[in-house]
């Protein structure tokens, strides 16, 4: 067990969170502007703790990230445009997105609940560019920039 009041670990845990913080206010302040559209979904802070606080886990690699998310917004779009909405239509959106990112080697545990928004929102194609695929896209930019930064093996 890692020592939790070691200076060198209190400080990374911090960088972590303030990289975390940075992120999540960017995609924050562009979903409450005048000109903003929605860029925020739930799972993107889950996506945070991965890229900051374990960015050597292949889990927080930018293509788990890009994948799983677009793959299971995606797998969500897809079963409530031929299901609706159900308890039915949610299980199977969900066992397909995981079906889908062990396929294409992608697997990151956040976009697990993408099909969930999709169903429950009743989102078409364009929730799969915007927020999904275009928020994926600044996690990943933000998490290669701030963890070279701070000269953390990422990805």
């Amino acid at each position: 067990m890692k020592n939790i009041f070691n200076k060198k670990t209190i400080l990374d845990n911090f960088l972590s969170a303030f990289g975390a913080f940075l992120c999540i206010s960017l995609l924050s302040f562009l979903h409450f502007s005048e000109y903003g559209d929605i860029w925020l979904i739930p799972p993107f802070g889950a996506s945070m703790v991965l890229v900051m606080a374990v960015h050597n886990s292949p889990l927080a690699e930018p293509k788990n990230i890009f994948l799983g998310h677009t793959l299971s917004a995606l797998s969500g779009v897809v079963i409530f445009a031929l299901m609706g909405s159900s308890f039915i239509s949610l299980g199977i959106a969900v066992g397909l997105a995981v079906f889908v990112m062990a396929t294409f080697d992608s697997i990151h545990p956040p976009a697990g609940a993408n099909p969930i928004i999709a169903i429950l929102g009743g989102k078409g194609l364009s929730f799969v560019l915007m927020p999904v695929a275009l928020g994926a896209v600044v996690i990943i930019l933000f998490a290669l920039f701030y963890n070279k930064l701070l000269g953390r093996d990422y990805p």
